[in-house]
């Protein structure tokens, strides 16, 4: 038998938050797509981390020769807003090659590379008689690879990727889910420069669902120095919220009909 639209209208509200999760539930895909993506403007982030946020900027005194702000190989940090990552470099067995750490790119007497100037760089390492007169070309460095943990999966996440002293290179990402099995390895081509003109490519990696626990980020030089700038990330929304949108939006969409058909009601 057929249920009239005076009955639909009065069934209680109380029931929605159950009826809205059954109609999500069963409009999941049955395989989440894992897909790359190489444009940080069309990744569209709802989070970032900056590496400044560690609070060790690398500094170095020529006239000591006194390196500061070096980074552990494995450390934790924390997103603009508010999920935990924990990031490891691989270490390197070349002892003359220091610990990672965060430098910002800009003009001479700057670090330049071709990420956009101004930006703090997560750096793997680098040979210290590369700071020195007689320093070779390319210059001996820590290539990662570089893994980033989240607290929770997320949508996606990305950055854009340089190699020390390499003008091409190939790069590498692959994205594993909480079990650590693998959604996907990806590749492109990327290319390194002075030029502070944020030509450095962009690696990013998205899913249809919240999935992604893991990248690993690498390139076809292993024996030179990866760099990544900031991290953007596709969080994903508070529970509470998300649910609290989704009420509000149906009981919203039941109340107003119902103003309709009282009215219509009245006019006849």
């Amino acid at each position: 038998m057929a249920v009239k639209l005076n009955q639909l209208l009065k069934f209680p509200i109380k029931y929605l938050p159950a009826i809205t999760a059954l109609i999500t539930l069963f409009s999941l895909p049955v395989k989440a797509a894992t897909f790359l993506v190489t444009d940080r403007t069309t990744f569209g982030g709802n989070d970032e981390l900056d590496w400044v946020s560690l609070g060790k900027v690398f500094q170095f005194n020529p006239i000591t020769n006194e390196i500061s702000g070096l980074l552990p190989n494995s450390f934790s940090a924390t997103s603009q807003g508010g999920l935990g990552l924990d990031v490891d470099i691989a270490p390197t067995n070349n002892p003359l090659i220091t610990k990672p750490f965060v430098f910002q790119t800009l003009p001479p007497p700057g670090i330049r590379t071709n990420f956009a100037q101004g930006d703090y760089v997560l750096f793997g390492g680098i040979d210290v008689t590369g700071f020195g007169p007689n320093a070779s070309f390319p210059t001996d460095g820590n290539g990662g690879p570089f893994t980033i943990t989240f607290d929770k999966p997320v949508f996606g996440a990305g950055t854009q990727i340089a190699v020390d002293d390499r003008f091409t290179f190939d790069a590498f990402v692959s994205a594993y889910d909480i079990n650590n099995n693998l959604l996907g390895t990806f590749s492109a081509q990327g290319t390194s420069s002075l030029l502070l003109d944020n030509s450095a490519l962009f690696l990013g990696v998205r899913s249809d669902e919240a999935n992604i626990s893991r990248l690993v980020f690498s390139s076809s030089f292993p024996q030179q120095g990866l760099a990544i700038n900031k991290v953007s990330i596709i969080g994903v929304p508070e529970p509470a919220s998300t649910l609290a949108i989704l009420i509000f939006g149906v009981s919203g969409g039941v109340l107003k009909l119902r103003q309709r058909i009282r009215v219509s009601t009245a006019s006849k």
